[in-house]
């Protein structure tokens, strides 16, 4: 991966409904070059998609927390059957495994207090494995979804 590379990840980072006819400008290649290094970055897995980033609030989601999960037991088969079952909620918009203590971190959000409360009780608490489960609420947002550094 060389600067221009690097330059043409950082852009669609910023925006990625840059046409290629922007982005080739842009990195100064002409349309065609820009258009191989791009299906080559996407190719190689360095891109794994596009998306649109969606304001929670807008949907109706203006309650986070963060979950922090200790597991009763760490044997394979509880682990596995709890990343499966923890990867199909919905409101989990990121789950990941951590060294030490806590197991999990887990990105939750809700329509509100109410609705994660039952969440926690009906659906966490029951997840395989799950010993105990603390949460704290998020009071602020100061950086979101931010590009990674190239």
């Amino acid at each position: 991966m060389d600067a221009i590379d690097r330059k043409i990840l950082a852009l669609l980072q910023h925006d990625g409904r840059l046409t290629l006819t922007e982005l080739a400008e842009r990195v100064q290649l002409s349309v065609s070059p820009c258009h191989r290094r791009l299906r080559a970055l996407e190719r190689d897995g360095i891109i794994t998609g596009y998306r649109a980033v969606v304001d929670p609030a807008a949907l109706g989601l203006g309650f986070e927390a963060l979950v922090f999960v200790t597991m009763r037991q760490e044997d394979r088969e509880t682990l596995l059957g709890f990343e499966k079952a923890v990867s199909e909620i919905p409101h989990v918009l990121l789950a990941q495994r951590l060294f030490g203590d806590p197991d999990y971190l887990l990105r939750i959000v809700t329509a509100d207090l109410a609705a994660y409360q039952e969440l926690e009780d009906d659906v966490l608490a029951a997840l395989p494995g799950v010993q105990r489960l603390n949460s704290t609420i998020v009071m602020k947002r100061v950086v979101t979804d931010r590009p990674l550094p190239t």
